[in-house]
């Protein structure tokens, strides 16, 4: 017997949808951590996002979605919360830094302005 939300030929299965849009922004999101900051948690916060969408409508009905596209679904969920919390930590370092930093470069300036 079939249940209500599971397709009648389970070889017609749909992939879900965004999944591989959050997998890769999760993907992006960890490569941006090592230049752009900003970029890397706003695609790391979509990619998340998608990703949730993605698995909640699987577990809603799971015999009509595709499992590789479930799983591509959950990986992106993981790529964008690591994107996510390399970023963001990141961010804080600089943050953290960025005062003594500048106080080291204005001492130096004015050591050698003549």
């Amino acid at each position: 017997m079939y249940e209500m939300n599971q397709p009648q030929n389970l070889r017609h299965q749909l992939p879900l949808p965004n999944a591989t849009a959050a997998l890769v922004l999760g993907i992006i999101s960890i490569v941006c951590f090592c230049c752009c900051n900003f970029v890397g948690v706003v695609l790391g916060i979509i990619g998340l996002v998608l990703g949730n969408k993605a698995v909640d409508l699987y577990h809603q009905s799971p015999g009509y979605y595709t499992e590789a596209s479930y799983k591509n679904a959950s990986a992106g969920k993981v790529c964008s919360i690591i994107g996510l919390i390399l970023c963001v930590l990141q961010l804080g370092l600089i943050f953290a830094f960025w005062a003594p930093y500048t106080a080291m470069i204005t001492k130096i300036i004015e050591q050698y302005s003549f």
